[in-house]
């Protein structure tokens, strides 16, 4: 009978020496640090982390029979702080009296507690002890930070099958330690068996193997010259199933969930149920994986399926009321479900928001958007709100954010499944919202006011359907331009967000660049610019003159498409205007121009001589509005085709065609309004200091009554009063 025989297979055949130990050759091959550093006794502090059956131990008793220091060894499970002292005052004496140096391996050193582990640092760190630890956890979450820094860590791997076949023949040929001096004879398939079975721990195929071998004949040892065969039955039923290393609180249990999480996440619903059939079959509380599952259906999916949380909600429902073992059909299904559905991340967005929310100042909740019960007569709380159900598709182009992060993104819908059908529509009507936030409705002399009002801003905004006139005002115009995916493309005039986006979309390879002058329209156009990449984002210029400061061949060359609404309009030397536009326009550029023709829009006379009013009082309206779009010095009603078409000549340009356009649709004009139109006294626009043009019109043609009578009757027949409203436009084109 073999030495030691009594002692376990395992046991008996624990490598003595570097060379007769498997595997670990990435630490312990030939010329590894380890390994002179072993040959050479010169160790510092190590620590060996890896699953059981690796080699933890034995490396550690390796280093044991190899080195001149003296060697201590604990076990965290079985001792504590007292077993420590003892130890350390040993190898404080031996260091003192004998000059010789004490290695202490400390097994599972990841199960002492934080103060158990605090007490070793100090005799590491004065070098009154080498340690070495080992441990089957994380040594950088579970072992001591401290001593972490102050040791070498050497991550040990599962053994693979080549090597543990080598393992299971040195037993089976060893003579001293193993069964040598046995006839035994195992056959392949029963060798791979225990190698799949095994699963990289030596440990268990040698005990498997041990169990094997020790109970096939009658009795043990063998009678002379019997033969053992182990065939597969017999290994079958040495090594029926291997436990699964799995702890609830430890890496495995982390590293595992973390796997199955990520394949649902990379959409490969094999490995989803390889991950989720490990943690059952270890004991994993389904009510934990349901919960991960739900998290990554938010996480993870999102809106790219809408029915990824019902599912999982459902499919956890019907477990609590089945249990296992049926319950892992329900568990099964929300796996596959969520591993095979499209996949988005824009749930993150939240993350971006509070963000925005810590780092912003506190912002106002825009007046518009505030609670109007209480306020509403005091301070115009909820005033300019328009109501989305009021309008086509139940939906309007207004502002939702604070002034100060107009064009920021929080949600951003990926290009799958329901998003992807999603996020078409929702980055057109973020546009058209951007636009609208800045729009200025020039078309129609009676919403003329100081820029610089916020107040009349949201007035402005009030006017019906005014989403759907940006979006039809862009199309006509986008049309005109004729944009080639390859083109250096130039956006002008008035609010140029309202064109950017589009433009963009129609030159993707090209360059685009849009001058934006309004500083809180430019701030929210750079923030909306921010969502696409360094070199896809559109240049947004603050000045006309910056389109030079840009890379060398559009500086040189010039655009090759010029996009600008109401250049012209506001711009009393229109020859200037459209000479500017030459100046950066390529040879044979084509511009087109949407301007805004005022004096062929809706008048106000029109409108109330249709609702009643007195016909002289409407004849007087009627022709002071006449005079005042037949004013030659104010530009804004003085645009009119045969101007525009005469100073686009004169700056060089080729004219092509003229088309009109025409929009009619609902607004509502607010009371308020109507009073700066039809001020109460001889009022002064606040801002400027003058009466505004179409109230100093109206008072030059009527008298103190009948200006009295006219205001009394706008109030009470338009106030809040939905009308149509005709807006007329030219749309230009013509070539450099």
């Amino acid at each position: 009978m073999p030495a030691g025989e009594s002692e376990p297979l395992a046991a008996r055949m624990r490598p003595r020496t570097l060379q007769e130990l498997v595997g670990q050759d990435h630490i312990l091959g030939p010329g590894r640090l380890l390994r002179r550093a072993i040959a050479a006794d010169q160790l510092s502090s190590l620590i060996f982390s890896g699953p059981p059956g690796s080699g933890k131990t034995t490396i550690a008793r390796i280093i044991a029979n190899t080195t001149k220091s003296r060697f201590a060894a604990l076990n965290a499970v079985l001792t504590g702080v007292g077993e420590l002292r003892n130890e350390i005052q040993a190898a404080d004496h031996d260091r003192r009296f004998y000059a010789r140096r004490t290695i202490l391996f400390v097994d599972e050193v990841h199960r002492w507690n934080k103060a158990q582990q605090d007490a070793l640092l100090p005799w590491v760190e004065n070098g009154t002890v080498v340690l070495i630890g080992a441990t089957t956890e994380n040594p950088f979450f579970e072992v001591n930070d401290a001593l972490v820094s102050r040791s070498r860590v050497f991550q040990l791997t599962k053994l693979n099958d080549d090597e543990l076949r080598r393992v299971c023949r040195q037993a089976l040929s060893d003579s001293e330690r193993g069964y040598g001096s046995y006839d035994v004879r195992i056959t392949e398939e029963a060798l791979e068996h225990l190698v799949q079975i095994a699963d990289g721990d030596a440990r268990s195929l040698l005990n498997a193997l041990q169990l094997a071998v020790e109970t096939t004949p009658e009795r043990f040892p063998p009678q002379p010259g019997e033969r053992i065969e182990i065939t597969l039955p017999i290994a079958e039923e040495s090594i029926q199933r291997k436990a699964l290393l799995y702890d609830r609180d430890g890496d495995y249990h982390y590293d595992t969930i973390s796997a199955f999480i990520k394949s649902v996440r990379g959409s490969d619903p094999d490995a989803a149920l390889y991950w989720l059939a490990r943690m059952i079959r270890a004991g994993e509380d389904p009510r934990f994986l349901f919960r991960r599952m739900l998290i990554s259906a938010s996480e993870d999916i999102g809106l790219a399926d809408p029915h990824a949380l019902p599912h999982t909600v459902a499919a956890a429902e019907a477990f609590d009321r089945v249990g296992m073992p049926e319950g892992a059909f329900h568990l099964t299904q929300a796996a596959l479900y969520l591993a095979t559905a499209e996949k988005s991340n824009a749930t993150l967005g939240y993350f971006d928001a509070t963000k925005a929310v810590e780092q912003e100042r506190s912002q106002e909740v825009p007046r518009h958007l505030r609670d109007d019960n209480r306020d509403r007569e005091g301070f115009k709380h909820g005033e300019g709100y328009l109501y989305p159900h009021a309008y086509r598709e139940h939906w309007v182009a207004q502002n939702y954010l604070p002034s100060a992060l107009q064009g920021r993104l929080f949600y951003r819908p990926s290009e799958r499944g329901y998003e992807g059908r999603l996020r078409s529509e929702l980055e057109r009507r973020r546009e058209a919202q951007l636009a609208a936030a800045f729009y200025r409705e020039a078309d129609e002399v009676l919403t003329f006011t100081p820029a610089s009002s916020l107040r009349e801003h949201w007035l402005r905004r009030a006017s019906g359907e005014i989403s759907l006139r940006i979006a039809a005002r862009r199309e006509a115009l986008l049309e005109a331009a004729a944009i080639a995916r390859h083109m250096r493309v130039l956006v002008l005039g008035e609010t140029p967000s309202a064109l950017l986006w589009e433009a963009l979309r129609s030159a993707p390879e090209g360059l685009v660049a849009a001058v934006v002058a309004d500083e809180s329209e430019r701030g929210g156009t750079l923030a909306y610019a921010e969502q696409f990449s360094e070199l896809e984002r559109p240049a947004i210029l603050e000045r006309l003159e910056q389109t030079r400061e840009l890379a060398a061949e559009p500086a040189r060359e010039g655009f090759e498409r010029v996009l600008a609404m109401n250049l012209m309009l506001r711009n009393a030397q229109k020859a200037q205007a459209a000479h500017e536009l030459r100046a950066v326009a390529a040879p044979g550029a084509r511009i087109a121009l949407l301007e805004d023709i005022p004096s062929e829009s809706t008048r106000l006379s029109t409108l109330l001589a249709e609702r009643g009013l007195d016909p002289t009082l409407a004849e007087a309206l009627s022709h002071a509005e006449t005079t005042l779009f037949a004013d030659p010095n104010d530009p804004r009603f003085a645009n009119r085709p045969e101007s525009l078409q005469e100073a686009l000549r004169r700056a060089g340009f080729r004219l092509d065609k003229l088309d009109t356009l025409a929009f009619s649709g609902e607004r509502v004009i607010p009371r308020s309004l109507l009073e700066r139109w039809f001020p109460d006294t001889d009022a002064s626009d606040a801002s400027e200091g003058t009466p505004a043009p179409y109230t100093k019109a109206v008072r030059e043609h009527l008298d103190e009554a009948q200006y009295r009578e006219l205001r009394a009757f706008v109030l009470s027949r338009l106030s809040d009063q939905a009308v149509q409203w005709l807006s007329t436009a030219v749309v230009l084109t013509a070539y450099a």
